[in-house]
Formats: structure tokens, C-alpha cells, sequence
């Protein structure tokens, strides 16, 4: 990538993009520069900046106020120690790294160069900018409207009142050549390239499609069980029995197997046993001024008695009301489904048959677009809850979207199953909205991104060709980053993770009665791999490094399901007439018997969890040996600096 010179003469390589709005006054635009640029006792982050020059084509209406943010090679490996970034020590474990023993570090050569990631070094960079605080001044200099007190960050404080339109870490083309050769330009039977992944997007997206890949081979079992099920029992439903017990069993175990996985991936990539970082108040986050208990700086002090007011008398009766509306609606969709049934009952025609799927189709898309539409509605409600850290916001988004997707996508399937008990109708209900959803997704996720990043691309060459032909060459760096800054942004994992959540769902609890579930979760996995990839490298702009040790709060909404998964699958054994057959007098002590089961069950379930460790043992030794040392080190330091004191006395 092309260097840039700092206005000290510092050549450095850009790896933030930082854009203000137009009508940024110049004196605010001084004033934060210098704050970028200032030494950190002083305040400052210590960093490298310049503005961006004007690319080609329309420069009257291109934004001037873009900068570019680097940083010397010295100061990002300051800011790795004061993050807490983990790196492979020369005994093979992965320890915090600090400047002091860098030379005791792997992969640590010569002055550094290289050490660190791009991933690693645009995540540093955007620390420092986070931790940049307000001193004396009252207000954004030239913006009075945006108030200041000591100890405020000033890059929050610029997001939430518009002055900041948007920071994002540059793509490096080279690198992003290569992972996209190795990752989906090649259709292959192999593995992800985690690792090259991890490398280049980081931690939190790494995972994420570790979890995408580990799901799609946990499925295989399944779906092989489920073909000759298919094929042979198309019409025998008595025979699910055997399936379901599979269910139980599955959905208990590849989460189990996944912790274990995933805690090997967290190990080597360092974020396993990284501490997490002290917590700054959301940009949007509003309120009185007060005196943090905690840090003892001023900030935003917001009651929480009367956040929970909010969340218990304003959200809560709005998320039962829209499970209402959501019930009401399907009610509308078993009415239609009654009536096409019963018009193809008086004249069955091939049309007659068509129109028998119809309703399941209408029902699958009104899902998706009331999916969407509540989500919009959740994410204000959120807001409107003021809560302080980013943590606590997405956990409460999680939560409302969790519930109403869940009761709006599986309310029917349930009452098919256990009020209606009409299972051909529950193999037909589940194929239809399994596909539809899966088509519905497909285009939204992968056709339409895909379609609008070439209108894109194809806008901004003709741009940089009216004054030059670029013959395949490198994308000037003006060009590249007012490219970039016109892509989508990543909103995160958060709509992927409730997909693979909800097919989840859809293979876990009523798989038996249709064994191809698995079989179209699948091939959707595969092509979501692709697309998804895709869509990381070439339409949305490159989100900063998570250093995540897990899936977070995802892991325990999987284990919720996989619980409700094994009390459904018990009712549909069940409501067998296999199992019926052996209380042909007695409804209640069959019911007391499926009850006796899941309960067992569950039991067993729990204690498998307990029973396999989250952590492979010869990591826990690796961590407990680690935390021996330090705790051997910290004494000797301590004896040390006690007999040097005895000296002087």
C-alpha cells in the first residue's frame, strides 16, 4: 500500500479511515488533529495522520474532511501491551506481549516489522483513537452543541452528534487477493482458512465462520441418517421414533464438542485467556452528569430503576404484543390453508395440488418481512432503553429478536404438531418454510449485496478512468478509499448467527418428520460460505478486529434450543403410534411415562455438559502453568524490590 508523510516528514502506511461531516468547521478539524498527533503525556494518542487528497472525477462534490491514520512501528507495539494482546512465546504459549521481553516472542524479528497483524495494528489504532479524552474544553471547538467534560471521549462524543460520519480500517489488497483465492474463488471439498481469516478480519468473524463450517459437518451424520429415511418411509410416519432419538442425542453433543473447539481456536489465536477491557459508555448512551463510582472520572449517569420501567412497562408489553399479532396471523394462515384443502378435496387437478402449497409459501414470506420489520422496531426500543455499555445493548436486542423470530417462525410448526397432530401437514409446513426462507435469504444476502457493490465498482472506474487507463493495475490509494467509503457496513455477526439459529431450530426439532432438513441446511451452509465470504472481501467495508474468545450470548441461546429440542422430540415420540400402541387404555400413563423420559433426559444432557470440559485438558495445563509462572515472578519481583529496600536502609 501506498506511504504516506506526516506533516512531522514520518513516512507511515494508512490504516484508518477517519471522514467528518462537510460542515466540520476548520477549527474543530485543527483541534482534533492535534489531539491525534499529540504525545500520550500530554494527552494525545500518539498517532500518524493525513488528509486525503481529492480523488478524480466530481471533486466538487467529493467530501475533503477524509483523513488517514497510521501509526510508527514503535508506537503500535506500545499500544499491543496496553491492549493486552497475547502472542506465541518461545516455550510454544501464548502470553501478553510487552516491549520489554519482545525478543522472547516467536514470531518477534529484527525491529518488529511484521509482528503484528494489519488486523492487529488497524485494532490498536482504533483503541487509541476510543481512548482519547477530553481535558479542559467545554465543547467541540466551532460546535458548540457538543459538549465536553474532562475525561469524555471525544471520539464518541463526535459519532453521536453527526460531526464523525464514519471510521473503518483500509482493506490491504494484496492480502485480501490471496484469502479470497484460498477461501472461495476455488470451489473445493476442504476446510476455511481460519486462520488466514483470524489474520486478515480477526477473531470475532474467524470464529463465526469456524462455527458456520463446525455446524455444516455436524449436519453430515444427519443427513445421511436422514436420506434413506426419506427415501424408504416417505410415507410411513410411525417410524420418526429412531430419528428423534437421534435429535436428542445430536443437538446435545455437537455443542459440547463445539466449546471444546472453540476454546482451541480462542487458545491459539491468544484471546482465550486475554483480559476483557474495561468498558466505555455506548456513543448513544445519555444522561446527567455524575461522578463514575468505578473509574472516579464524570460522565452520563442514567437511573437504572428507570430503565427498567422501560424495559418492563414500555418494551414487554410491545414484544407480547407484536407474539399477539404474530399468533394472529397464523391463525389467518390455517384458514387459508382449510380452504385450499377443501377446494382441492371437491376437484383435485394438478392446479388444485399447486395451490395446496400456496399458503405455506404466503405464511413464509409474511415471517420474513414481519422478521425484519420487528427487528427494526427492536432495534429503537433498545436504544430508547439508554443502556450504558454496548454489552448490555446487544444482549437485550438479542433477546427481544430471539423471542419473536422464535415464536414467528415455530408457533406454527407447534401447533401442527401438538394441537392439530396432523404430521403430513408438519412435513409439508416445514419443507415450504425451510425453503422459502433459505431462497428469500439467499437473494438478500448474497444476489442483491452482490449486485449493488458492481454498480458501485462500476461508477468509481468510470470515475478514475476519464483520466487515466488503468491496464489492471493497483487502484490509486485517493480512489481505493473513497471506494471503501462508499461500501455498506458491517453491522457484525448478529443477523448471520440468528440465521444459523434458526436452522438450528428447524433440524433440531422437527427434522424427524422431514429427514431432508438436514440435507437443505446443508447445501444452504455451503452456499453460505461462499456468499458470505464474498461479501466480506468485496462489498462491505472491513470491520475492525474482535478479539472474541467465544460466540458469546449465541452459545447459550443454541443450548436453549437444544433443551426445547429435547422436550419436542420426546412429544413427537410420543404422540407415535408406535409408542401409542403400548397404552392403548391409558393416555395419562403415557403421558406420565414421556414425562419420566425427557426428564432422564435432560438430567443426562446436563450432566454430559458437566462432565465434558469446555477447555481440552492439556490447554487448562498450558493456563495453569502460565498463571503459576506469573505468580512465581511476581513473588521474586516482590523479594527483590524488599532486599534492595533493606539495603538502603
Amino acid at each position: 500500500m501506498q506511504q504516506l508523510v506526516d506533516v512531522t516528514g514520518t513516512s507511515f502506511t494508512p490504516l484508518v479511515v477517519v471522514e467528518l461531516a462537510t460542515n466540520t468547521t476548520e477549527e474543530a478539524i485543527e483541534w482534533l488533529l492535534s489531539r491525534i498527533r499529540d504525545k500520550q503525556e500530554i494527552g494525545g494518542a500518539d498517532l500518524l495522520v493525513e488528509q486525503l487528497g481529492l480523488g478524480v472525477g466530481g471533486q466538487e462534490k467529493e467530501n475533503p474532511h477524509v483523513f488517514l491514520v497510521g501509526a510508527t512501528r514503535q508506537r503500535l507495539l506500545s499500544g499491543a501491551e496496553e491492549v493486552g494482546l497475547f502472542k506465541e512465546y518461545n516455550d510454544g504459549s501464548m502470553r501478553g506481549f510487552t516491549c520489554a521481553n519482545k525478543h522472547n516472542f516467536t514470531e518477534f524479528m529484527g525491529d518488529g516489522d511484521g509482528f503484528l497483524s494489519k488486523a492487529e495494528c488497524q485494532y490498536i489504532v482504533k483503541h487509541e483513537l476510543d481512548t482519547l479524552r477530553a481535558q479542559s474544553e467545554t465543547h467541540v471547538p466551532g460546535h458548540s452543541e457538543a459538549k465536553l467534560y474532562p475525561g469524555k471521549s471525544i471520539i464518541r462524543r463526535l459519532q453521536s452528534k453527526g460531526i464523525l460520519i464514519q471510521i473503518f480500517p483500509l482493506h490491504e489488497q494484496e492480502d485480501l487477493k490471496r484469502l479470497s483465492f484460498t477461501w472461495y474463488k476455488r470451489v473445493k471439498l476442504s476446510l476455511q482458512p481460519l486462520d488466514a481469516i483470524r489474520q486478515y478480519f480477526g477473531e470475532g468473524q474467524a470464529l463465526y465462520f469456524g462455527f458456520l463450517e463446525f455446524f455444516t459437518f455436524a449436519l453430515v451424520p444427519m443427513a445421511l441418517v436422514g436420506v434413506p429415511y426419506y427415501l424408504f418411509d416417505w410415507e410411513d410416519y410411525d417410524k420418526y421414533v429412531i430419528f428423534a432419538g437421534f435429535n436428542l442425542v445430536w443437538c446435545t453433543v455437537i455443542l459440547e464438542l463445539w466449546k471444546r473447539y472453540s476454546a482451541s481456536l480462542a487458545y491459539c489465536w491468544g484471546t482465550l485467556s486475554r483480559k476483557k477491557a474495561f468498558e466505555e459508555p455506548r456513543p448513544g448512551f445519555h444522561g446527567v452528569l455524575g461522578l463514575n463510582p468505578v473509574t472516579g472520572r464524570e460522565e452520563p449517569l442514567y437511573p437504572n430503576a428507570k430503565r427498567q420501567l422501560r424495559i418492563y412497562l414500555v418494551s414487554l408489553p410491545f414484544v407480547l404484543l407484536c407474539l399477539y399479532l404474530s399468533l394472529y396471523v397464523m391463525m389467518i394462515y390455517f384458514q387459508m390453508e382449510g380452504w385450499a384443502i377443501s377446494v382441492h378435496v371437491e376437484e383435485p387437478t394438478f392446479w388444485t395440488g399447486i395451490l395446496l402449497f400456496i399458503p405455506s409459501i404466503i405464511y413464509a414470506v409474511v415471517i420474513e418481512i414481519m422478521n425484519l420489520i420487528y427487528r427494526y422496531a427492536a432495534e429503537f426500543l433498545t436504544e430508547w432503553e439508554n443502556h450504558r455499555l454496548e454489552s448490555s445493548y446487544q444482549n437485550h436486542l438479542i433477546l427481544k429478536v430471539l423471542v419473536f423470530n422464535f415464536f414467528n417462525c415455530f408457533a406454527s410448526l407447534f401447533y401442527i404438531a401438538f394441537v392439530m397432530q396432523d404430521m403430513a401437514l408438519l412435513r409439508q409446513s416445514l419443507a415450504t418454510l425451510l425453503i422459502t426462507s433459505q431462497i428469500l435469504n439467499q437473494f438478500m444476502e448474497a444476489f442483491l449485496p452482490y449486485w449493488l457493490q458492481r454498480r458501485r465498482n462500476k461508477k468509481m472506474l468510470r470515475k478514475v478512468q476519464k483520466r487515466r487507463t488503468l491496464d489492471g493495475q493497483e487502484l490509486p490509494l485517493a480512489e481505493q478509499v473513497r471506494l471503501e467509503a462508499d461500501m455498506s457496513t458491517y453491522l457484525g455477526t448478529f443477523d448471520d448467527y440468528l440465521e444459523l439459529f434458526l436452522l438450528f431450530g428447524y433440524v433440531s426439532l422437527f427434522s424427524c418428520v422431514y429427514p431432508l432438513a438436514a440435507v437443505l441446511v446443508v447445501l444452504n451452509n455451503i452456499t453460505e460460505v461462499y456468499s458470505d465470504a464474498f461479501k466480506m472481501c468485496h462489498v462491505f467495508k472491513r470491520p475492525f478486529s474482535d478479539p472474541a474468545a467465544n460466540i458469546g450470548v449465541w452459545q447459550l441461546a443454541f443450548e436453549a434450543m437444544s433443551v426445547i429440542a429435547v422436550v419436542t422430540n420426546c412429544a413427537l415420540i410420543g404422540l407415535s403410534p408406535q409408542v401409542k400402541a403400548y397404552f392403548p387404555d391409558s393416555e395419562i400413563q403415557l403421558i406420565l411415562w414421556i414425562v419420566a423420559i425427557e426428564h432422564l433426559l435432560l438430567a443426562f444432557k446436563f450432566l454430559l455438559s458437566f462432565l465434558i470440559p469446555d477447555v481440552p485438558k492439556h490447554i487448562q495445563i498450558r493456563l495453569a502453568r502460565l498463571e503459576f509462572e506469573s505468580l512465581e515472578a511476581l513473588k521474586k519481583k516482590k523479594m527483590l524490590e524488599s532486599s534492595e529496600f533493606s539495603k538502603v536502609q
